[in-house]
């Protein structure tokens, strides 16, 4: 389900196509394949992974080409759910509640953020922040745990 904020329900075609992005943005993650995800970004967009553990929160930053370099290791699943976009002009922001799994077994879940610029008629990944947390602090996919 596609969903606008403030106004649910009235989705226009400047939020479905930033939630496209956003969503191809996921998809590419979970195939594993980070020249497709660097593909969606602008060439100066950045990465702040969050986790909180114990209480304390801490963020990294990742560039770009730090991402597109990034050897994938595992096999990872991220979901994504309810997204909702706020469309501005040529600025946008998506909201994303997502769950992930590792190698096929649980992770975490938590929110991502996309900021995209609408630039030569298409969006792009400006920027990419995300919590990564358990429940309660996040919700887990509706659908329940994804098909192996």
């Amino acid at each position: 389900m596609l969903t606008t904020s403030p106004a649910a329900g009235q989705v226009g075609d400047e939020e479905k196509a930033a939630i496209a992005v956003a969503g191809s943005a996921l998809a590419a993650i979970t195939q594993g394949d980070m020249a497709a995800l660097t593909d969606l970004m602008l060439p100066e967009a950045v990465m702040f992974p969050t986790t909180t553990r114990d209480g304390v929160t801490r963020y990294r930053l990742r560039t770009r080409a730090e991402q597109r370099a990034a050897p994938v290791t595992r096999r990872v699943t991220e979901r994504g759910f309810r997204p909702e976009a706020r469309v501005n002009g040529p600025v946008a922001t998506v909201w994303y509640p997502y769950d992930l799994y590792v190698d096929g077994q649980w992770s975490h879940c938590g929110v991502d953020v996309f900021t995209l610029i609408r630039t030569d008629g298409q969006w792009r990944i400006a920027t990419m922040s995300w919590s990564a947390v358990q429940p309660p602090a996040c919700e887990k996919h509706p659908d329940g745990p994804p098909k192996q």
